[in-house]
């Protein structure tokens, strides 16, 4: 299936989580937010969220100290 990632068409494999499109891009879901078809995932939904063909995720990491840029998406 083709998800948009992070404005990116992207094939991933059907019946994917969020955890699991996360461990795929090696990307350690605790430092992340996402976004799916404009509403923010809780933690706590990113195993039981199955993306669907289609669907609009953005990714972005947060870092601290008030930096120009501190909110950073991740290229995919």
């Amino acid at each position: 299936m083709t998800i948009t990632l992070n404005g990116e068409k992207k094939d991933v494999p059907d019946g994917l989580s969020i955890s699991g499109l996360l461990e795929l891009l090696n990307i350690q879901h605790q430092r992340v937010a996402v976004e799916r078809n404009e509403h923010i995932v809780k933690k706590a939904a990113y195993l039981s969220t199955v993306l669907k063909d289609g669907d609009v995720l953005e990714v972005v990491s947060f870092m601290g100290g008030g930096a120009e840029g501190a909110g950073l998406r991740f290229n995919v």
